[in-house]
Formats: structure tokens, C-alpha cells, sequence
């Protein structure tokens, strides 16, 4: 299906071309007919003699209802512009022309209606006319054709000259993601809530659990049933007008404006960073105004920078990625003010002077299609998964560009990644130098340092930077640097244990040594010493050394053996006999025996 949406000013013959094309009602309300005045958006659709089956959004064109003409044509890909013969261009269809232009709508047709009350001559200058005024939007080379609703003439060429347009609108995407904008919703008697919109991308399954993100907290969906041109289908994909039953939702919960979105998919935002596409720069444009996007209209506060870019603050988050276009209007005018496309659906906070000089400055430079480098390099590490939120990534697997450090699910900017590496280095060699005895950094403090998104991504940092991680704290590589004061201590503790390896130090030798349980715990992670329970320090020859003498016993041995073969005592050699059998090196049998493990 392809879904068209009609444009151009009030009683211009919107609703009757819709009708004579579809030959189906598109003013629902009894008012709208009773007046001859459409209010609200209309529905009716048709097949073309290719085949190809059209849904129409019929939309108002009076000043009072450009909300909701915008909400017709926001999701709408395709426009038939209409343009009363008899009368020419009119105020509201620049309204509609500035809505097109903003919204960066590049197929359709240009109607010239009511042919049968204007000469060759006058049609002929309406049409130049509106070529004039069309000249500044996508519609600028649109065919055009002259029709009569009432009598019928040039029905069939419109048909074939729409036909000829849809053909080459290029082909949506029916996977991915899905945001369908919501633009009725109502109660049907045994069915519950059901919602209507244009679905632009995406495939839509019965069964499928959606997220609804509207005027309340965001919630959860499931799609009982579907329809399409009052038929019922198992998956609808784009683009078509849908009809969706809902469950666990009240109708008066779900209104226009809201969006139902494939869970976790989409980000939700209040601030936006634009550029201007259309209209007066934004120096000359209002504070306060209306943002209009998909079928929703949002109050907003608009703080320029320069004329053509801007912070957009919203007054409610919606679903909104880069690239997506926005109308900007004036809600005392009722006029539209111009267009924008989203660079940053996820700004920085300004918190210093000169944050937001340096946001306008990358705002400049930025790509609306996207630039996965800078967003990453902006924000120094992204998870993978935000990415593809704001829409920078769609293909499966992404592969990140140069410049980029992939680990696990974040993106980290190379120039970013080294830098982490560099200061946590340093900062443990200022740490070792100011305190020789420190077992280095906790991972806390070395995560607080960094500042990093995610502890997980310390441990990429201390493997590639040579450090050391144990114990949950990051050191130098093998105890780097000096034992200071305690250096000459260690060193005769290391002489009187070469000399005789398995004669521990009593506890009143090493305090006389003034070696505590910290110097001792230093020396250790350098290397030097080799701590056992009970207070018991050997070098880390020891249980090599030890090996050497159990295995020239007779098999089993007994720890009276053992003590006596390597000359030491009870005390020691009872917690070196236990550190062999934690390392396998030998086996207890039972209580009094064990074996060297061959």
C-alpha cells in the first residue's frame, strides 16, 4: 500500500477529489458533512489500475485546524497538492506549502481541482502560479493535473499520473524498528481500544509487544488484532494505514500524538539540537512555540544559536531520532514558522560557561544522516545500544569505524580510551612514589578517576594499559618501584633467608626489623617474600626448595619427617606443608602422613 495526503487551501475540493477517486466518505464527523467543511483528518482508499492499492489522509485546510492538518501529513510520504482552479493560490496554501517544505516531502501531484469553472487560460496561470510557489519545496518538479470532482474529467489521468509517482517512491524498510504515530483512538463494543495510524517502516504483527509512549508514563502493549482497509491481517508492513486492537490499554489513555514503538528501540527526549531547513532564521523566530513531528504537536522553548541552528526543550519526551524532520509554528499566528532536522536527539547538559558556544560549534559540523564517529568521539564512550536508538546504526553486526575501540557493548573513542590508560598510569606511579608501601588503587577509586560510564571497562583499560589487577585494586606491573624506608630491612631479611631458607623470622625479629604487616604485604607483591599463615615469612624459593628435600624421602612422610629433613620447626613447617598441598604439589593422606604428588 501507499499512503497519500492531500494538502492545499480551504474549500479548495480536497474531500471531493478523495470521494470521487475512492468513492468512500472521508468526512467521518456529521458536522464536517453538515457544513461541507472538513474539521478532523479523513480516511478512504482505492485501487489503481496497477494495481497498487492507495489510502488517502484527507486533511482541513482552514488556519483553525492547521494542528491538525500537520498531524495528516507528518507521516505521509506522498502529497497531492490541490490548488482550486477558479481561484488560484490562496493564504492557507502557503501554510501547506510550508508545511511540505519543512517536513522535506519530495513526491507527489499537483492538483489544479474544479477545472470545470475556470478557462484553459486561468488554469494555466494557477498553474504557473502554484510552480512559483512550489519552487522552494521537493514539490517543484510534480506533475500536475487538471481535474473535475464533480463532472469526472481528468479522474483517469490522475489515477495514471499518481500511479506513475507511486512507482518511484522508493521502498520502505519492512524490518526494523517500528514507531507508529497515533492519530485516532476510539472504542469499538467487544474489541476495546483500538488505535489508527500510518505505519512508515517496520512490520506489524498480531501478538506483538509494543511500547506506547505518549502524555503518561511509558507503557506496555500487546497487539490483539490488526486491520487495513477494514480488512484483518496477520502482520501489516509499510507503508499502510493501520488499525490496531489493543490490550491493556484504555482508550481515553492513548490520544494523537502518542506513538507506539518497538520496545527499547527508541530514545525518548525533551531536548533536541536542530538546524533550520526552511523559514526565518531563528534569531527572528519566537521562544516559545509549536514543534510538530509525526502526528504529535508539543509546546517548546527554542534557544538559538546563530540562524541556523538551535536547543530545542520540549515540553513531553518523544520518540525521536536524527534525520527526523519537524515543523515549527507559531501558536499566535497559527502559521507555520519554517522546518528542522534533528542533529542531536541526545544534547549535553549546559552546565559551564562556554558549553553551549561548543555545542553550536559541533551543531554546525554535524551530519543530519549521522555520524557515528563524532556522536562517539562527543561523548567519549556510548554503549552500542544507544546508538542504535538515536538511529546511527541499523546493520547487524555494525562495524565501528576507524577511530573507534569496540568493547563488549560500548563504543569508546580511541583518543578517549588512551587517555583513560594514560592518567591511570600516572596516577599510580604518583601513588607508588608518594607511598612506596600502597598496594595500589581500589577499583573504586581507579573507576571515580576515570569517570567511567561503566566499571566494566576497567578492566580493558588495566590489560592494555600493563597494569596489574588483584585483589580488587590496580597496581603497577610486578610491584614497580622501591619499598622506601623499608627497603634495607627487606634486603637483610632476604640475606639471613638465602643463607637459611626455612628459618622464619620470629615476630619480635621483624619488629625489630620494623617490618610491619604493610612492608611485609609490599615486599610481597614485589615478589620479595612469600607470606604464610601464622605469621610465617619465607622467600618465594621456599616451596621449590622444599620440594627438592620431600622428594628424596621415603613415600609417605610424616610431618616429624619433613620438619627434620628441612631443619626448621614445628611452626614453620606445618603452614609450608600446607601452602605445597594448596599449590598439589603434595598430598595429605591423613592426619599425620602425606606424599609428594609425582
Amino acid at each position: 500500500m501507499h499512503v497519500v495526503a492531500t494538502a492545499g487551501h480551504v474549500d479548495s475540493g480536497k474531500s471531493t477529489l478523495v470521494r470521487a477517486l475512492t468513492g468512500m466518505e472521508p468526512d467521518r464527523w456529521e458536522e464536517e458533512r453538515r457544513r461541507g467543511l472538513t474539521i478532523d483528518l479523513g480516511y478512504a482508499w482505492t485501487t489503481l489500475a496497477s494495481g497498487r492499492e492507495v489510502a488517502f489522509v484527507d486533511v482541513p485546510g482552514h488556519e483553525r485546524f492547521l494542528g491538525n492538518m500537520l498531524a495528516g501529513i507528518g507521516p505521509a510520504p506522498v502529497v497531492c497538492f490541490v490548488v482550486a482552479a477558479d481561484e488560484g493560490w490562496q493564504a492557507q496554501s502557503g501554510d501547506h506549502r510550508d508545511a511540505v517544505a519543512a517536513l522535506g516531502i519530495e513526491h507527489g501531484v499537483v492538483v489544479l481541482s474544479r477545472a470545470d469553472r475556470a478557462s484553459a487560460r486561468e488554469i494555466g496561470d494557477v498553474l504557473a502560479q502554484a510552480r512559483r510557489e512550489l519552487a522552494g519545496t521537493g514539490l517543484r518538479d510534480a506533475p500536475a493535473v487538471a481535474v473535475s470532482a464533480t463532472e469526472g474529467t481528468g479522474l483517469a489521468e490522475f489515477r495514471a499520473v499518481l500511479d506513475g509517482v507511486l512507482a518511484g517512491v522508493p521502498s520502505p524498510t519492512p524490518t526494523g524498528r517500528v514507531r507508529l504515530w497515533v492519530d485516532r483512538s476510539f472504542t469499538i463494543t467487544g474489541s476495546g481500544t483500538v488505535v489508527t495510524g500510518t505505519l512508515g517502516a517496520g512490520t506489524l504483527v498480531q501478538g506483538d509487544l509494543l511500547q506506547l509512549l505518549g502524555h503518561g508514563d511509558p507503557r506496555p502493549v500487546v497487539v490483539r488484532g490488526l486491520e487495513s482497509r477494514d480488512a484483518s491481517y496477520a502482520s501489516v508492513g509499510p507503508v499502510s494505514r493501520v488499525a490496531l486492537n489493543l490490550r491493556d490499554v484504555a482508550a481515553e489513555d492513548v490520544r494523537r500524538g502518542d506513538a507506539l514503538v518497538t520496545p527499547d528501540a527508541w530514545p525518548s527526549t525533551r531536548v533536541l539540537g536542530v538546524r533550520r531547513t526552511t523559514g526565518a532564521p531563528y534569531t527572528e523566530v519566537p521562544e516559545q512555540l509549536m514543534v510538530h513531528v509525526g502526528t504529535a504537536s508539543v509546546p517548546a522553548r527554542l534557544r538559538p544559536f546563530g540562524a541556523d541552528h538551535a536547543r530545542l526543550v520540549l515540553d513531553r519526551p518523544l520518540p525521536l531520532v536524527l534525520g527526523d524532520r519537524l515543523v515549527l509554528r507559531d501558536p499566535g499566528s497559527r502559521s507555520v514558522l519554517g522546518g528542522a532536522r534533528v542533529l542531536d536527539a541526545d544534547p549535553p547538559e549546559l552546565q559551564r560557561r562556554g558549553d553551549g558556544a561548543r555545542w553550536a560549534e559541533r551543531l554546525a559540523h554535524m551530519d543530519p544522516a549521522g555520524d557515528v564517529l563524532g556522536e562517539v568521539a562527543a561523548r567519549g564512550a556510548v554503549q552500542e545500544q544507544h546508538l542504535r536508538r538515536l538511529g546511527l546504526l541499523s546493520e547487524e553486526p555494525a562495524t565501528a569505524p576507524a577511530g573507534i575501540r569496540v568493547l563488549r557493548e560500548w563504543w569508546v573513542h580511541a583518543p578517549v580510551f588512551e587517555s583513560w590508560q594514560q592518567r591511570l598510569r600516572t596516577a599510580l606511579e604518583a601513588l607508588q612514589e608518594s607511598d612506596p608501601l600502597t598496594p595500589g588503587l581500589s577499583m573504586g577509586a581507579a573507576r571515580d578517576l576515570l569517570t567511567l560510564p561503566d566499571e566494566r571497562l576497567l578492566a580493558h583499560i588495566v590489560r592494555e594499559a600493563g597494569l596489574e589487577q588483584e585483589g580488587g585494586r590496580v597496581r603497577l606491573p610486578g610491584g614497580h618501584g622501591s619499598l622506601g624506608a623499608a627497603e634495607s630491612a627487606v634486603a637483610d631479611l632476604e640475606r639471613r633467608l638465602t643463607a637459611d631458607p626455612f628459618r622464619a623470622p620470629e615476630a619480635d625479629e621483624l619488629a625489630a626489623l620494623k617490618l610491619g604487616a604493610r612492608e611485609l604485604a609490599a615486599a610481597e607483591r614485589m615478589g620479595r617474600v612469600l607470606r604464610l599463615r601464622d605469621g610465617v615469612v619465607l622467600l618465594p624459593t621456599a616451596p621449590a626448595l622444599a620440594m627438592r628435600v620431600l622428594a628424596r624421602l621415603e613415600q609417605p612422610f610424616t610431618t616429624s619427617q619433613a620438619r627434620q629433613a628441612l631443619g626448621t620447626t614445628r611452626r614453620i613447617a606445618v603452614p609450608l606443608l600446607e601452602h605445597l598441598d594448596s599449590r598439589g604439589w603434595t598430598r595429605r593422606l591423613d592426619a599425620g602422613h602425606r606424599a609428594v604428588v609425582r
